[in-house]
């Protein structure tokens, strides 16, 4: 049996669910009668993992970022993986929205979740491995009080747990 188990921290959004999520709101967005004639698009980019959103007026595009939230959330991604910037005017008098999909975990909350594990006294090693943390102990049991730690914590980017050994 291995000396010590681990597992990593990541930051990931799987795109084919999110792919999933944008066309259910774009079904119900052409479907609800007080967005109909709004023209609405919505476009997942999975290379750049971005979304856009195109719509003629701000209430419109309010309800359809509302209701691609709801989509996230039935599909179990976190909104937290939503990054939405400003809306830009776009041509014809209508409003754009980009909205970023927050993958991996940049190096400064990697060193705000290190630093929580090692302030916590618990007997394991965090290291920053990329955009994933390894989180190595002797005990199992330190291990699950790592994860319980962090998904207590209230971080503004969405957490996962993989690779436990």
């Amino acid at each position: 049996m291995a000396q010590n188990h681990s597992f990593d921290i990541v930051s990931e959004v799987d795109l084919q669910e999110a792919d999933n999520a944008v066309n259910q709101a774009l079904k119900e967005i052409h479907q609800r009668y007080d967005l109909k004639d709004s023209s609405t698009t919505i476009e997942l980019n999975k290379k750049e993992k971005t979304i856009s959103i195109n719509s003629k007026d701000d209430y419109s595009l309010r309800a359809s970022i509302d209701i691609l939230q709801s989509k996230f959330i039935r599909r179990g991604i976190s909104i937290k993986a939503l990054k939405l910037n400003q809306p830009e005017p776009a041509a014809g008098g209508r409003l754009k929205q980009l909205i970023n999909l927050q993958s991996g975990i940049s190096k400064e909350n990697a060193k705000k979740i290190t630093k929580m594990i090692k302030d916590s006294k618990l007997k394991v090693n965090a290291q920053i491995q990329d955009e994933q943390i390894r989180v190595q102990a002797p005990k199992i049991d330190d291990l699950q009080a790592v994860i319980k730690l962090v998904k207590d914590a209230d971080l503004d980017f969405p957490t996962q747990f993989v690779n436990l050994k």
